[in-house]
C-alpha cells in the first residue's frame, strides 16, 4: 500500500496543496545530504482578495531534530490572490536523514487589514531508499 506523502488543507477559504519529491541527483547519502523538492499550490476559494505576507515552516528530520524557518513571502514574492486565483511555486529542503516532515503556515492579510494563518498540513519528505521496492508476482 502506497503512503500518501502530499498534503492539502483549506483555512478560511485558502486551499494549500503540497506535492513533495526526492531529488536523487542533488542528494549524497554518503555525506548525509538528502534533498527534497516541493511544489505548492495556493488557491483563493474565498470571496476576498488576500496577500501572502510571510511563511513559517516546521521541519523535523527522522532523528527528531526540529528546525523552524520563517521569512517574508515565498520565493521572494508576496503574491496577491483575488477570489478564484491561484499561485504556484516550487522550492526545496535539504535534510541530513533519509526522511522527515514539513508543515507550517502562511500569514495572509485581507484587503481590510485583518490577518490569519493559512495552515500547511504535514507532508512527508521520503527518499528513494525509504520507498518499498515492488514485489515480484508469480
Amino acid at each position: 500500500m502506497a503512503m500518501n506523502i502530499s498534503s492539502e488543507v483549506v483555512t478560511e477559504g485558502i486551499r494549500i496543496r503540497v506535492s513533495p519529491r526526492f531529488l536523487e541527483a542533488e542528494s549524497s547519502p554518503e555525506d548525509r545530504r538528502y534533498v527534497f523538492a516541493y511544489h505548492i499550490t495556493i488557491m483563493n476559494e474565498g470571496v476576498e482578495r488576500v496577500r501572502l505576507q510571510s511563511r513559517h515552516w516546521i521541519i523535523v528530520d527522522s532523528d527528531g531534530r526540529r528546525r523552524d524557518v520563517e521569512g517574508l513571502g515565498v520565493v521572494g514574492k508576496q503574491p496577491v490572490l483575488a477570489a478564484g486565483q491561484r499561485f504556484e511555486y516550487s522550492s526545496y529542503c535539504p535534510l541530513e536523514t533519509p526522511w522527515g516532515t514539513m508543515e507550517g503556515s502562511f500569514l495572509m492579510e485581507r484587503e481590510a487589514g485583518q490577518t490569519f494563518r493559512a495552515q500547511v498540513s504535514r507532508f512527508y519528505l521520503v527518499s528513494q531508499s525509504m520507498t518499498p521496492a515492488p514485489t515480484a508476482v508469480g
